[in-house]
């Protein structure tokens, strides 16, 4: 990871989904799935490239689902976040104890994924952040196939590439375009500072209608 990609990194970590998605509206990007989240009340934010794997109904390819995912993860680089394309399915299983520690133990920062997990008590222990739809206890083995890692991938709806900025946390997921990045949190940080300026004049004593009129805030 090369040195100004750590700087956007910890710039984007000081900024909350809802903060970063006023900079993707700004540039009409739509970079926010829906209906994933953290997937226990103290899950930890999540800021990294996007390292990719898709996996699919058993028929549409020959891969294993759990080698394609350790193969996924070894191709990923430190710092990276896990992205799986279940296409939303609930009733397979798309991660697990196994994959979560080999994440954990060669440095990717934690996993986002359109489907459902199991062993949410080992990512508790290793504290490593999932984001996801929901939980199953039932393995992957034989209930579904890798398709490719290291590909483009959707995630809600979202086209995934590998090496876009994922950024999660309890309001949602972003999904901030690699060639984009610097220009989202631009405009990121400039909704963040009318705002933090709109509650202090309201906190002042404006009459908040005012206060948001004063910065044209529908406008923004």
């Amino acid at each position: 990871m090369t040195a100004d990609l750590k700087t956007l990194i910890a710039e984007y970590r000081v900024l909350s989904t809802a903060t970063v998605s006023d900079g993707l509206d700004r540039l009409g990007i739509a970079g926010c799935p829906h209906g994933i989240g953290p997937l226990w009340d103290a899950c930890g934010k999540i800021v990294g490239p996007a390292a990719t794997l898709k996996l699919v109904p058993v028929g549409q390819a020959t891969e294993s689902p759990g080698l394609g995912t350790l193969e996924a993860i070894k191709r990923g680089r430190p710092g990276d976040v896990l992205v799986i394309d279940q296409a939303g399915r609930m009733d397979v299983n798309s991660y697990g104890g196994v994959a979560g520690f080999t994440t954990r133990h060669l440095g990717l920062v934690g996993c986002v994924m359109d489907g459902v997990t199991r062993d949410i008590d080992e990512f508790k222990q290793l504290n490593l952040p999932v984001y996801g739809k929901g939980f199953i206890p039932q393995s992957i083995r034989n209930r579904c196939a890798c398709a490719g890692y290291g590909i483009e991938v959707q995630l809600g709806g979202v086209t995934v590439r590998p090496g876009d900025l994922i950024v999660a946390d309890e309001n949602g997921i972003c999904v901030v375009p690699k060639d984009k990045m610097v220009e989202v949190l631009e405009f990121a940080k400039l909704f963040k500072s009318i705002e933090d300026h709109v509650i202090e004049a309201v906190r002042s004593g404006v009459d908040p209608v005012v206060a948001h009129d004063r910065v044209r805030y529908d406008m923004m």
